[in-house]
């Protein structure tokens, strides 16, 4: 359920290509304290679309060690008419730092049908470590989680950036750093569940797994405002596809600028 939104990051394919300086420490100016975004899942066969569940993503201000922190939250469940046939609660929490972006603590506990899953990490920037459930990896200085990766990309500025151009970032996921990208595709005008807006058009190469197939398969479109709010997600999965709509927002640091009224 999550991983619709979060799956460019999960698992967009993976090359052994260096974090670019210009995208570390990325300065926060896409959202801020109390911004909640609500996301619908449908799923479609044959061109019928029919809503499968529901996601929700949250950044509150908060303190860990005495240090203030972003808390970022996802959490994923699916309509009581598909728990009989695939229930998902799935719940993801991120502590990141408010000036750098990067995380200090991840933690996942997932329920998809009859598998449970739960990871913890805590991230030693000082020594580029991150301390997961199997032990203590090196790390890049600019590693993300999955879920501050979301945040962290919503930061980046589009001045220079031509259509085909890639955005490289590294993220950790099961005890493994992978050095992954998305691909820009220029702006469009989208129709949503929710309204008509200008957009960021993204591309995501997906790994061949139990649910998605491999390739250019999924496309992401953000607000093309300075919220750079995640609107759309679409992807093809091995019976028929995904789609990922925003339905609801509050307190987004700027006006949805971007909606065509």
């Amino acid at each position: 359920m999550i991983r619709l939104l979060i799956i460019p990051i999960l698992l967009v394919f993976s090359l052994p290509q260096k974090v670019d300086e210009d995208y570390c420490n990325l300065k926060n100016t896409a959202f801020k304290d109390g911004e909640k975004i609500t996301y619908k899942i449908y799923y479609t066969l044959a061109g019928v679309y029919v809503e499968a569940g529901e996601v929700i993503f949250s950044c509150n201000l908060e303190q860990l060690n005495d240090k203030p922190v972003f808390h970022l939250r996802a959490s994923g469940t699916t309509l009581p008419f598909y728990d009989h046939f695939y229930k998902v609660r799935d719940h993801y929490d991120s502590y990141t730092d408010t000036e750098t972006l990067r995380p200090f603590q991840f933690t996942r506990n997932i329920r998809e049908a009859g598998t449970k899953k739960y990871e913890n990490i805590h991230f030693n920037h000082t020594a580029n470590t991150a301390i997961t459930d199997s032990g203590v990896l090196k790390v890049d200085p600019c590693i993300q989680d999955v879920l501050s990766a979301v945040y962290y990309l919503r930061n980046i500025k589009f001045i220079n950036i031509k259509p085909g151009d890639k955005i490289p970032f590294t993220i950790i996921l099961d005890s493994r750093v992978y050095h992954v990208y998305i691909r820009y595709l220029g702006r469009e005008i989208v129709k949503t569940k929710y309204g008509r807006f200008h957009t960021i058009k993204f591309k995501a190469m997906l790994i061949k797994g139990t649910l998605f197939v491999e390739g250019e398969k999924m496309t992401v479109w953000v607000s093309d405002d300075s919220n750079h709010l995640p609107l759309r997600v679409e992807s093809a999965i091995v019976v028929g596809s995904v789609k990922a709509d925003m339905m609801d927002f509050q307190n987004l640091r700027i006006p949805l600028e971007s909606q065509i009224h």
